[in-house]
């Protein structure tokens, strides 16, 4: 069979870490998540490591993991996120890719990417090469092999990126039918013109390149993949699969159909799209209808036959080439009627300045320090992947000119840092929607801001006010931004983070018992030199002294602090360097006796006399530590709250009774005094030891009598946490009777629930547990073993109820 058929995802989400503390802050719009990167791996990422098939009446006959048999490239800074918040998913996209090798005759389904989603065309040659090495390595580190392919973002593509990418060995990139203008037969002599997406998608082509090097050129389906990503192909499986075998032609010769949308559109903007992904796939193999296949195995079979010349300055998402990322050329997205995109121009040019102007500065300040600075740029990728001191030792022992002193490494850390932030701070989202001041384009101007910060801080000389200066230039569609300027001065400085901040978000997360761990804030350790806690009332203070060095930069100082939390939100605090003025000694001396007194006045003038100023207050703590700072302050009252609820509910529990068997609605007050008991009496029987399964059936039928609502939350959190643990204690001991009994038990329990649980990661143990022991044990029973037919008939009801089929499994 000389049909083939390879879809490719793209998989990508824009660098959204605060630029100084390497961590996303939390994203409301992302409710119930904490932001969208983790909203998108559980609707995404996640689901397609093990994709369900359905049978007809909804239960499950396979779970696959699609990326092993699809194309797909993931962008490196989303690959980094996914490896350290969601790293079941991320070993899971490794494994996809060795499991394809081993599918496709040693060839990857995975590709990589240009690092941080530049537009191509619009970089310099420099930065071009820069972010095709760190894509590669960033690659080489997590598959432990070289790619073959490299995805452009955007397909944003001209001659130079594409003498870029062959220069660094890479064999195929994969563009839009509408970004090819002349085709010919390898060999022959005329051009046939095929602009306006007429070229045949179905063979691989050759682009020849000034150098005389060359790469392969693979034009994806654009019909079919735009059914896909905004036609609602997906909502059928059978649909989708009969429609890339419908690409195929008439013609003889082996043909490929393949098609390329934004990875996303499998679960994230299309619901179960990752169900249709899967059964279109088992629907082709299973009818034979076309062979599955990745770029690089296609291609060693069948390498190019005729040759392509590219339409240069073009990509997927623009009409007008690549005008979407520098000019207001009518291309938008999320905007209001009457917005213009004449803010692209300004703030391109004043990034372009910045650019440059760090780029100078980068070659004086670091001929010193560095044998060759571009090269050590190009190779700080593995510090970027690796921060640990041998690393950066080694890093430094290849590229420094000589042994270099502490300062000297900082000097050479800080310098490499604000060439990653100008790389960072021309991410493509931030030219891609309608407004200045959205969330992506803010995201690229807190990459220029801590560039402008770091180089402040090497030579003293202010970048900042010529940037705003042009960045002025940018008209905001929103009044209360005006420009650019007024954009970066209230979306942007108000993040700017330094050493100080830092101390006094340590020090004001230290009264209220939240550090996770006491000697890190993100990408800074904190050595705590002395630090005391005093109590009075309902006030708290924090003093000490600690050292608070940046991971990124090792960047340093000595910081002496003193907070005061007053009750409620009222915080204040300070923070100055230990300059050994006025001890530390002192300070304690004096402001003690004050504070044990409850004399919070004195409390403050001290501070204020010892510090100069109280600049720091709630506000100055991080998002997720606010947050828990604030529920720490609540938790008092909102037990005091749970606690009237229970009495209501336990002194009236004969009228509630009376009115529901009357059928007469609660009052409000009742009703919400009633949920809360209940739920929290259905959480007591499930976290008893052992739990009280039948008490929490008969609390849940009582609840659905009277009519009353549950808290889907705390319930919710604790079945799944529950359940899971029970699957994966069997995963390792399939056998137990009592770990069987307690899941059918949760089983049952779950579907007398009013309301859906993700059973996402129990039915994948399941289901495993039903591919490796169910057989045997099934065997076993028809031999005449009672035990096993006891645990085959429970293991089957439990798998039932769970959503995964058992029909003839096992026969």
């Amino acid at each position: 069979m000389e049909r083939y058929v390879c879809i490719h995802g793209h998989f990508y989400q824009p660098p959204r870490e605060n630029p100084w503390l390497e961590t996303i802050a939390p994203q409301h719009s992302a409710h119930p998540y904490h932001d969208w990167n983790e909203r998108i791996a559980a609707e995404c990422y996640t689901p397609n490591t093990a994709s369900r098939i359905l049978d007809g009446d909804g239960r499950i006959i396979h779970i696959v993991n699609n990326y092993s048999r699809i194309s797909f490239n993931f962008g490196p800074t989303l690959l980094a996120w996914l490896e350290k918040h969601v790293p079941a998913t991320y070993h899971a996209i490794i494994e996809a890719d060795r499991q394809s090798r081993m599918l496709f005759a040693g060839h990857g389904s995975a590709i990589a990417q240009a690092y941080n989603h530049i537009i191509m065309p619009l970089a310099n040659r420099r930065d071009k090469r820069t972010q095709v090495i760190w894509g590669i390595r960033d690659f080489e580190r997590r598959f432990g092999r070289t790619p073959e392919g490299m995805w452009l973002p955007e397909t944003a593509v001209d001659i130079e990126t594409l003498e870029t990418l062959a220069e660094c060995g890479i064999r195929f990139t994969i563009l839009s039918p509408y970004q090819a203008r002349a085709v010919r037969k390898i060999g022959a002599t005329t051009w046939q013109d095929v602009s306006g997406g007429r070229i045949d998608t179905t063979m691989p082509y050759l682009q020849h390149l000034p150098s005389s090097r060359t790469i392969v050129i693979f034009f994806y389906n654009g019909h079919i993949s735009r059914a896909v990503a905004f036609e609602g192909l997906l909502y059928n499986g059978d649909n989708f699969a009969h429609r890339l075998i419908g690409g195929f032609h008439d013609r003889m010769g082996p043909q490929l159909v393949h098609i390329a949308t934004d990875g996303e559109t499998y679960g994230h903007h299309h619901p179960r799209g990752d169900m249709a992904l899967a059964y279109a796939l088992h629907y082709i193999e299973r009818e034979r209808l076309a062979r599955l296949t990745n770029y690089s195995a296609f291609l060693a079979l069948h390498p190019p036959t005729h040759e392509v010349q590219i339409a240069e300055r073009t990509s997927w998402s623009c009409f007008h080439g690549i005008e979407r990322w520098r000019s207001d050329c009518g291309c938008s997205t999320g905007g209001r009627e009457g917005w213009k995109q004449t803010w692209r121009a300004p703030l391109r040019a004043a990034l372009d300045w910045l650019r440059d102007t760090l780029a100078a500065r980068f070659e004086t300040a670091a001929e010193r320090l560095l044998l060759d600075p571009w090269t050590a740029r190009d190779d700080y990728i593995r510090v970027v992947l690796d921060r640990s001191p041998e690393s950066v030792n080694a890093f430094l022992a290849e590229h420094a000119t000589r042994e270099l002193n502490t300062e000297e490494r900082i000097e050479v850390l800080h310098l490499l840092e604000i060439q990653r932030q100008a790389m960072l701070m021309y991410t493509s989202c931030g030219w891609f929607f309608a407004e200045l001041s959205g969330i992506e384009t803010v995201q690229v101007l807190q990459y220029a801001a801590r560039a402008i910060q770091l180089a402040r801080a090497l030579d003293g000389d202010d970048l900042e006010p010529e940037f705003l200066r042009r960045l002025a230039e940018a008209p905001s569609n929103i009044p209360q931004f005006v420009n650019g300027r007024g954009v970066y001065e209230q979306l942007v400085l108000p993040h700017v983070v330094d050493l100080r901040q830092v101390a006094a978000h340590y020090a004001a997360t230290s009264l209220f018992n939240i550090q996770t761990d006491p000697q890190r804030v993100y990408c800074y350790t904190v050595e705590q030199r002395r630090h005391r806690v005093m109590e009075a009332g309902h006030a708290k203070l924090a003093l000490g002294v600690a050292r608070v060095t940046s991971t990124i930069t090792l960047e340093s100082a000595e910081l002496r602090y003193g907070v005061l939390h007053l009750g409620d939100q009222n915080l204040i605090g300070a923070v100055r360097a230990e300059d050994g003025a006025e001890s530390y000694a002192d300070l304690l001396h004096t402001i003690s006796p004050a504070f044990e007194r409850a004399d919070l006045a004195e409390v403050v003038q001290t501070l204020t006399r010892h510090f100069g100023r109280l600049d720091y207050s709630l506000k100055s703590v991080f998002y997720d530590e606010q947050r828990a700072i604030v529920r720490a302050i609540l938790a008092p009252a909102l037990e005091e709250t749970a606690a009237a609820y229970q009495r209501l509910y336990d002194r009236h529990t004969p009228l509630i009774s009376f009115l529901t068997n009357q059928g007469i609605p609660l009052p409000p007050e009742v009703a919400t005094a009633a949920e809360y008991a209940m739920s929290m009496a259905i959480y007591r029987a499930l976290t008893a030891d052992p739990p009280d399964f039948e008490r929490a059936r008969s609390l849940i039928d009582s609840a659905h009598r009277a009519g009353v609502s549950l808290a889907r939350e705390p319930l919710i959190g604790e079945l799944r946490r529950s359940i899971e643990q029970v699957t994966a204690r069997l995963l390792t001991d399939p056998e137990s009777s009592a770990l069987l009994d307690r899941l059918l038990n949760l089983a049952r329990l779950v579907r007398a629930l009013p309301f859906a649980i993700d059973l996402w990661r129990a039915q994948n143990d399941v289901f495993a547990i039903r591919a490796t022991h169910y057989a045997e044990l099934a065997a076993r029973a028809r031999a005449g073993d009672q035990r096993a037919r006891i645990w085959t008939e429970r293991f089957a009801t439990a798998a039932t109820l769970l959503g995964i089929s058992m029909s003839g499994y096992g026969r």
